[in-house]
């Protein structure tokens, strides 16, 4: 059995930059609950690598922290950095924003990998918004907070946008380059509304 493709190094760098803004954003909930650096550190690991530790073992791939150093070293550095400067540094709001562009890139990585291992177009648009919402769901659980999928604003529907418009994309012929360009902008901008706005979807009221 031939091994599976690599997605290109534009759609790894996205996995980078998901692991570190997921990994800030994890850092940040534990600067608001005033904890210590060691929680500092595990709150950025587990936030950086939940989603796509997940989806590696649903799609039969290789754990991708597991083989390097750099990933957990990336987490451990975001941790840190939060850790030594004053959270008066970031925007009030600094926690949704930054996870907002680890859901964009994490979804749209997470589908293009899970294409890469031969896994369907409806179970890669799972995967990419299974990457993206993971990790995000582990740290308030942590943190006992209610989990931002119960939260109006949008935030699954983000993730399901890019995730799909990237599928989508790469069905069509797309180059994974562009696909990917797309499909994160398009998320990021629709999560970004709902911070921004309050955008949300109507609730069940029966």
């Amino acid at each position: 059995m031939d091994p599976p493709a690599i997605p290109p190094d534009a759609l790894v760098l996205l996995d980078y930059v998901g692991i570190a803004v997921f990994a800030v954003s994890g850092a940040l909930l534990a600067a608001e609950k005033r904890q210590t650096l060691v929680t500092f550190i595990f709150f950025a690991v587990v936030t950086g690598v939940g989603g796509g530790t997940l989806r590696d073992l649903l799609i039969g791939a290789p754990v991708f922290w597991v083989g390097t150093n750099s990933t957990l070293l990336i987490c451990i550095g975001a941790g840190i950095a939060v850790w030594m400067f004053s959270r008066k540094m970031f925007a009030e709001r600094a926690l949704l924003w930054f996870d907002a562009v680890g859901l964009a890139a994490y979804a749209t990585y997470g589908a293009a990998k899970a294409l890469s291992y031969a896994v369907a177009p409806v179970p890669a648009f799972a995967m990419g918004v299974m990457t993206a919402c993971v990790g995000g769901i582990i740290r308030d659980v942590l943190a006992g907070e209610p989990s931002i999928l119960m939260r109006p604003e949008l935030y699954v529907t983000a993730a399901a946008l890019a995730s799909g418009l990237y599928v989508i994309a790469s069905l069509a012929g797309a180059p994974p380059a562009l696909a990917a360009l797309v499909a994160g902008l398009a998320g990021f901008a629709l999560r970004g509304a709902a911070i921004a706005r309050g955008i949300s979807l109507p609730a069940y009221d029966r």
